[in-house]
């Protein structure tokens, strides 16, 4: 997997001793079009790569499409500030993976319990939609991300597209793991469980319901726990 170094810039966008593209990540030019006229139109928000929430000794990796643009592209925290962090945050409350209380902001004092959450994308995408060569490049800094973990066991890929991704950096053959809310892949010492993505498109169409969602990281605490 791609590690990546903070002191000295890499032509991946990386800095040494950390798997984050920096601030000024350069290698999608669509996006870096993007996030400079959101800067321009918003300077008060976050307007840049959104690194990855929680620490890297966690046993659990939960892995979302990108930010949004008012969502964690605004607040600078993975699924904070739109409805899918409203669904994502309770449940892992629910389930034990975070503590206190989520207000949709960065400095609500939410602390994640044996888990971390990051996106295929780190930077936000017009109309919520990365491209294929985006999704591509930007994977290096997904698989420096598992890499970086040693205690990993368990990762939630929240839609096909971080399924994708994720199946990727795992190196597990695409054909040995089809995409399906609630199917479950063994990797080695990693399980790979797979969601449809908490959005409020789907939520409201019920492509997936909040009991749906639960069941997934039911299944994820069940089974951490066992180990």
């Amino acid at each position: 997997m791609t590690t990546t170094l903070r002191t000295e810039t890499h032509r991946s966008g990386a800095t040494s001793a950390s798997p984050e593209p920096g601030r000024d990540c350069p290698l999608c030019p669509r996006l870096v079009d993007y996030r400079l006229a959101v800067r321009t139109r918003e300077p008060d928000w976050f307007n840049a790569p959104v690194p990855s929430f929680g620490g890297p000794d966690a046993a659990l990796l939960i892995v979302g499409l990108a930010p949004g643009v008012q969502g964690a592209n605004r607040t600078g925290r993975p699924f904070t500030g739109d409805y899918a962090g409203d669904l994502l945050y309770a449940t892992l409350l629910k389930y034990g993976f975070a503590a206190g209380r989520y207000q949709a902001r960065p400095d609500d004092g939410l602390e994640l319990i044996d888990c971390r959450i990051s996106n295929a994308v780190r930077c936000v995408p017009p109309q919520n939609k990365p491209l294929p060569a985006e999704i591509n490049t930007c994977r290096a800094f997904l698989s420096a991300t598992l890499a970086a973990m040693p205690r990993l066991r368990a990762v939630v890929a929240l839609g096909r597209v971080a399924h994708d991704s994720a199946v990727k950096a795992l190196g597990i053959r695409a054909a040995a793991a089809p995409f399906a809310h609630g199917a479950v892949h063994h990797v080695g010492a990693v399980t790979l469980y797979d969601s449809y993505h908490c959005s409020r498109y789907n939520t409201n169409t019920r492509v997936l319901t909040p009991e749906m969602f639960e069941s997934v990281f039911a299944k994820v605490r069940a089974d951490l726990t066992c180990r």
